[in-house]
C-alpha cells in the first residue's frame, strides 16, 4: 500500500531518496506530488510532498479518458482565436467527439516567430502576427507560467495534456510551474496536428471581423475577406488585445461592462542582485537557479493596490504592442531562465467603477492613450522599435538619469516615465517601490531600471455571460471565453475556461 509523506525538508546538498529510505525503508518507487523552495530561513531548503510505493507497486497514472457523446450537432461550433482558451476549447470538444472550426488571424507558430523577430530587429510590426496574435496567443511569448489562483477540477487535465504534447512532467507537481517560452513553442505544433487529426478544421491567417446574429441569436461569423461561416455556437477566445471584435459586439448590443484592471511599468534588475536579496549567502548555489519574488502593497484608505505581476527570473523584457502607434512592455523567459536579467511588471490597480463609472470602454481608451504616449517618447528620441526607459532612481527623483544595459531584444531609449503616466499612478508606484525596498533591501538600486508601459495585464472589459450556460447574457450561442472576455488571467486559467465552455456545450448535447 502506498504511503504519503508531507512537508519533507531536504537541504540543498541532501538527497530526497536517502530521506525516503529513512522514512519508508525498502520502498520500491515514489512519486513527487509537490516541490517548492523555502528561502524564508537563513538556510534555504526544498519542501516535498511524496507518495511512496512498495517493491511490487506502481503509481497510478491519470489518463483523463473522456467519453465521446453520440449526438451530432447541426452546426460545428466555431472558435475564434488560437490562444490557450481557444486551443483547449477545441481539444476538449474533439476529445468529447464534437468536431469544430477554429479561426486564427495570425500564422502558425514558426511563421509567427519570424514576424516577431522582424519587429524586434527592424521595427516592422505585423498587425496579425505579433506577441499577442497568432498561434499560441500571448502565452507563447511569456515565461510560460502555469501558476493560477483559481480552483478547478480541470487544472490537472490541462497540465496532463500539456505534458502529453511535450511540456516537462514536473509542471504537474512544482509549486510554481513554468514551461518557458522556448518549450511552450514546441508544445503547440503537436497539439495543432492532434486537433486536425480529430476533426478540428483550423484556418490560420484568417481574421474574423465580427460575430453574426439574427435578433439575439448567434448565427455565425463574418471574416475580414467577406466570407461568412454559419454556426449557432461561437466561442470567443480572442485575447486581451483584440479590441476590434469587442467594438463590433457593442454595435450589435451585446452586453459588455467595464472591468477593473492594472497599469504600470516593468522593472529590470541584474538577476544576480535578485539572487543575493532572496538567497543571501546561498545566492550562487547551483541547486537554486534564478530567484523570483512576489510583492504587493495595499493602501487601506484609497483601496489602491500595487503589486508585481508576471515576474520573469532570468528573463527578457519584450516589446509586445499590436498597433503601430503604440508601445507595450511585457516579460518572457525560457525554460532554463538563464538570462542575466530579472524583470517583473509593477502595476497599480485601477477600479473601473470609481475611475470611469458606466463607460465600459474607458479603460481601453486610457490603455491606448498611454501606449501612444510611450511610442511618442520613443519617436522623440529618434527610435522606432525601442521601448521608453528610466532608471529607478531617476523615476523616484523625477529627473533624467543614465540607462544601463538591458535584456530587451528591441532596445530602449531614455524617457521621463514619471511624466508619462497619470500623476496618481506615478505617486502610487513611488510609494510602493519604497515599501518594496524595505521588504527586499536592494530592490531600489543604481542598477535597476523601469521600462514602459505595462498596460495589458488583463482586458479592461468583460463580455458578461451566464454563470451556468457560459453564454452571453444578451445573445444566446455566444460563449465569451478567456482573457479577452474578462474570465481568465494566464495560460492555465484561460485553458481551464476553454474546457469549461466545451463541457457546457457537451452538456447541452447529452
Amino acid at each position: 500500500m502506498s504511503k504519503l509523506f508531507d512537508q519533507i525538508k531536504i537541504g540543498l546538498d541532501e538527497s530526497l531518496e536517502e530521506q525516503l529510505q529513512w522514512l519508508d525503508p525498502g520502498f520500491g518507487t515514489y512519486r513527487v506530488l509537490k516541490k517548492s523552495i523555502d528561502a524564508r530561513t537563513s538556510t534555504p531548503h526544498w519542501v516535498y510532498r511524496v507518495e511512496t510505493y512498495g517493491p511490487n507497486e506502481k503509481p497510478e497514472t491519470q489518463e483523463f479518458s473522456l467519453a465521446k457523446i453520440k449526438a451530432q450537432l447541426a452546426h460545428k461550433p466555431i472558435i475564434v482565436g488560437a490562444g490557450p482558451a481557444g486551443l483547449f476549447t477545441a481539444l476538449r470538444l474533439v476529445e468529447r467527439g464534437i468536431s469544430c472550426v477554429l479561426f486564427e488571424q495570425g500564422s502558425v507558430a514558426p511563421e509567427r516567430m519570424k514576424a516577431i523577430a522582424a519587429y524586434w530587429r527592424y521595427g516592422n510590426l505585423s498587425s496579425t502576427n505579433n506577441v499577442c496574435f497568432g498561434e499560441g496567443g500571448a502565452g507563447l511569448y511569456s515565461d510560460g507560467k502555469l501558476i493560477t489562483r483559481i480552483k478547478s477540477p480541470h487544472i490537472p487535465y490541462v497540465l496532463n495534456r500539456l505534458v502529453k504534447f511535450g511540456a516537462p512532467e514536473e509542471i504537474q507537481y512544482l509549486s510554481n510551474p513554468h514551461v518557458g517560452s522556448d518549450k511552450i513553442r514546441k508544445v503547440i505544433p503537436p497539439l495543432r496536428e492532434f486537433l486536425k487529426s480529430q476533426g478540428c478544421e483550423i484556418h490560420f491567417d484568417t481574421p474574423v471581423k465580427k460575430v453574426l446574429f439574427k435578433g439575439n441569436k448567434t448565427t455565425g461569423v463574418l471574416l475580414q475577406d467577406g466570407r461568412s461561416f454559419s454556426s449557432d455556437r461561437v466561442i470567443l477566445c480572442t485575447g486581451h488585445s483584440a479590441i476590434g471584435i469587442l467594438e463590433e459586439l457593442a454595435k450589435d448590443s451585446v452586453f459588455i461592462e467595464g472591468k477593473s484592471f492594472a497599469i504600470g511599468l516593468r522593472i529590470e534588475h541584474p538577476q544576480k542582485d535578485i539572487n543575493q536579496i532572496q538567497y543571501k549567502t546561498y545566492a550562487e548555489h547551483p541547486a537554486l537557479g534564478a530567484a523570483n519574488y512576489r510583492l504587493a502593497a495595499h493602501d487601506k484608505k484609497t483601496g489602491v493596490g500595487v503589486y508585481s505581476f508576471c515576474m520573469c527570473p532570468g528573463g527578457y523584457v519584450i516589446s509586445s504592442g499590436t498597433e503601430a502607434d503604440g508601445i507595450v512592455s511585457n516579460g518572457m523567459s525560457n525554460y532554463k531562465r538563464n538570462s542575466p536579467y530579472a524583470n517583473a511588471a509593477i502595476v497599480v490597480s485601477v477600479d473601473h467603477q470609481q475611475s470611469f463609472g458606466n463607460d465600459a470602454f474607458a479603460g481601453l481608451k486610457l490603455r491606448k492613450e498611454l501606449e501612444q504616449k510611450a511610442k511618442a517618447e520613443v519617436t522623440a528620441q529618434g527610435g522606432t522599435k525601442q521601448m521608453p526607459s528610466q532608471s529607478v532612481l531617476g523615476f523616484l527623483n523625477m529627473k533624467n538619469a543614465p540607462l544601463m544595459a538591458t535584456s530587451s531584444p528591441s532596445g530602449i531609449v531614455p524617457a521621463r516615465l514619471d511624466k508619462l503616466l497619470p500623476v496618481d499612478i506615478t505617486k502610487n508606484l513611488v510609494q510602493a517601490l519604497e515599501r518594496f525596498n524595505r521588504s527586499m533591501p536592494g530592490f531600489i538600486s543604481q542598477k535597476a531600471q523601469l521600462i514602459g508601459v505595462e498596460t495589458r495585464t488583463s482586458c479592461p472589459v468583460r463580455v458578461t455571460r451566464d454563470p451556468e450556460s457560459y453564454q452571453s447574457i444578451t445573445h444566446s450561442g455566444l460563449y465569451p471565453a478567456g482573457e479577452g472576455a474578462g474570465y481568465a488571467g494566464g495560460i492555465t486559467s484561460a485553458a481551464v475556461d476553454g474546457v469549461r465552455i466545451a463541457e457546457a456545450i457537451v452538456s447541452e448535447c447529452e
